[in-house]
């Protein structure tokens, strides 16, 4: 809940400073999710290609974000489990060479991309 709340005011509340990635803060190298926060606030304000450019991850997370909750909440209503499923069935998904060896790459990729345009 707070996250919504803080993207909620991140949204409608000028800031020009946004990002609280720690590791960003102590190496001063950006993390391969730098940007993520203002790629959804971007998304939020329906700046679709600034938000590509700050990070694609954003499109991903803000999907995650808004229908993880819901349905969440529709099995607790209806007593099934089916996010649970859905959940292990990704996680095994996940372990095939096939998913995880591509996925390591765009996220390498996008780590550099990160640590290229100075983010």
């Amino acid at each position: 809940m707070a996250g919504y709340i803080w993207l909620g005011l991140q949204t409608y509340l000028p800031s020009d400073k946004v990002g609280l990635c720690l590791i960003k803060q102590s190496t001063n190298i950006p993390c391969p999710s730098c940007g993520t926060s203002r790629s959804i606030l971007s998304i939020c304000k329906g700046e679709f290609s600034q938000a590509l450019q700050w990070n694609p991850l954003g499109y991903i997370s803000l999907f995650i974000t808004l229908i993880s909750p819901f349905w969440i909440l529709l099995d607790w209503v209806s007593n099934k489990t089916t996010f649970f499923k859905a959940y292990k069935n990704i996680e095994i998904q996940l372990k095939k060479p096939i998913i995880y060896i591509p996925s390591i790459i765009l996220v390498l990729a996008n780590w550099i991309w990160n640590i290229l345009k100075g983010l």
